[in-house]
């Protein structure tokens, strides 16, 4: 009869541990002979029969449980300690956790990956404030805040505009079982317009229901589904929501396999799951659909830029001899043709705050580049920017790096205590000394343009910023004045452009007139109103 009870017993844990912890029945997982390992300790505990020995009250072994019970305890150890300590560790295969991240080609131009954009298409809201704005538009409407809450958000190209996407979640196993068909929709933030704000609740008239989601249970939950649907022996990750162009909600999930022993996890793939019907689609890397922005999860790439960067002589390079870090950890950034990139920089080791350059890796086909380029950490520029307006105690978001007329620049909001932004900060990547401050995005950018091209400090702004020469004669002018600076902005003959200079800029500028010949030089850049870098009133003093 006990020997009954122990077998239902190890039966049942061993169900609830398929069930709930889902173990990859692979090689180089440990957690199935994990597994296996405590349910044989169990059944060594219930199959052995205790009795007490009348003569001396002692409790004694009157029956052992079978040898195979030991053979097999020893083969799992064997298979979780000793193999991969034999196949997996740095100090045998250091080589190869360098290579997992593929060949790391050498960049010479950051417009071939991170392409110049327009001051509209610069991204100014981060996750946190998207969290914020999207608990406001659900706390508008109390009865759907009662019934479901905002999960993570995803940033991700909608149609070739940026936008930070979450799911609604369940509150709670009771507003699941209220609800099991699945939450009303998902909430969408302009990554660049904190204004435009949405709350998806149908698509073509018909109500989306997110059925299959963490916060679910049973077979809805999302893990749970993909793993019992034929994917047991597949490594999966990064289970994250993203939408189509035509705002159907998925879930994007990341199909990996180790490549060394036990270790170096690598993507092999990607499996979409509709959110609504749960159905799944497998696809390689090659052929997963183009509005599919991530395939290879942060961590994973993380993990080999590590690789790459520590064991560049080995695993026994005790000097730290040319060793590299990454610096800030990784941001997701936007390049040409839909591409998106893992961005990082790398320092020197010991050396935290500058950077001996930085690393774009694709997104979805891993390529990776190095530009080699002294500059400041992400951190460094963030200490720059506050630095700027110290006197406000503003806090500046995670840098995003852009090109803004050639130059590499980080690109930062500067947010107040309670997470709203306040201002804007412009801070060049080769010298975070180099720093423009506004409260609006044209106003930064101007100032970072003055302060960049006025820098005395041996960098050649000529040879980075691509210039243009206008002479011409005034055909109408005005004046702004923003934060106690006067700005001048005006028009010449034969040209459409609105041009625009401050008064530190030239004291010709505030008395100049129409009719006026100029001489001017501007960055030749993507914007409808220019910055002028020099102004000369030829007018003045021939009349």
């Amino acid at each position: 009869m006990k020997k009954i009870f122990a077998s239902i017993l190890l039966v049942i844990v061993a169900f609830c541990f398929f069930y709930f912890g889902q173990p990859v029945l692979n090689y180089g997982f440990v957690q199935m002979p994990v597994l296996i390992g405590f349910l044989l300790l169990i059944g060594i505990v219930l199959f052995t029969k205790l009795a007490i020995n009348p003569a001396n009250k002692q409790l004694v072994i009157t029956e052992k449980p079978s040898k195979i019970f030991k053979i097999l305890i020893v083969l799992v150890l064997a298979y979780v300690i000793i193999l991969p300590l034999a196949t997996s560790l740095p100090m045998f295969r250091s080589e190869s956790y360098r290579n997992l991240i593929g060949e790391v080609k050498n960049g010479n131009d950051l417009k071939n990956h991170i392409a110049p954009i327009s001051l509209d298409e610069i991204r100014v809201v981060d996750e946190r404030l998207a969290m914020l704005l999207g608990e406001k538009i659900i706390g508008s409407q109390p009865s759907l805040g009662s019934q479901a809450e905002i999960g993570d958000f995803t940033i991700q190209k909608v149609n070739n505009k940026l936008y930070w996407v979450a799911p609604l979640l369940h509150t709670g196993f009771l507003k699941w079982m209220n609800n099991s068909e699945g939450t009303p929709g998902y909430v969408m933030v302009s990554a660049t317009n904190e204004r435009d704000v949405k709350l998806v609740q149908e698509i073509n008239g018909k109500p989306i229901k997110i059925k299959f989601q963490p916060e679910a249970f049973f077979g809805s939950e999302i893990e749970r589904h993909v793993y019992f649907s034929g994917y047991t022996t597949t490594g999966l990750t990064d289970f994250s929501f993203e939408i189509d162009d035509a705002g159907n909600p998925f879930w994007i999930v990341t199909t990996y396999k180790k490549e060394i022993g036990f270790g170096g996890s690598n993507a092999t793939g990607t499996l979409i799951v509709d959110a609504q019907t749960g159905v799944i689609t497998q696809y390689s890397t090659e052929e997963t659909p183009l509005w599919v922005d991530r395939i290879q999860p942060i961590h994973f790439i993380e993990e080999q830029l590590s690789d790459w960067g520590e064991y560049v002589q080995g695993y026994w390079n005790w000097s730290n001899e040319n060793k590299l870090q990454t610096t800030e950890g990784l941001t997701l950034v936007y390049g040409e043709n839909h591409k998106s990139y893992w961005y990082t920089g790398l320092s020197s080791v010991g050396k935290e705050e500058s950077t001996v350059g930085f690393v774009l890796v694709d997104t979805r086909t891993k390529e990776t580049t190095y530009y080699k380029q002294s500059g400041a950490t992400e951190y460094a520029a963030q200490r720059s920017a506050e630095g700027k307006v110290q006197e406000k105690g503003y806090h500046a978001s995670l840098p995003i790096p852009y090109v803004v007329n050639n130059i590499p620049t980080y690109v930062m909001t500067l947010k107040d205590d309670g997470g709203l932004v306040k201002m804007f900060a412009m801070v060049s990547i080769k010298d975070y000394t180099i720093v423009g401050v506004g409260n609006t995005m044209r106003e930064t950018l101007m100032s970072y343009k003055n302060v960049y091209n006025m820098a005395d400090n041996g960098m050649d702004a000529k040879s980075l910023t691509s210039k243009k020469n206008l002479t011409s004669v005034i055909t109408r002018i005005s004046n702004d004045i923003k934060n106690g600076n006067s700005f001048y902005y005006f028009m010449v003959k034969d040209n459409p452009a609105i041009f625009v200079g401050s008064s530190q800029l030239s004291n010709e500028l505030p008395i100049t007139n129409i009719g006026d010949s100029i001489q001017i030089h501007f960055d030749v850049d993507m914007e409808q109103i220019i910055d002028v870098s020099d102004f000369d009133n030829l007018s003045i003093g021939k009349k």
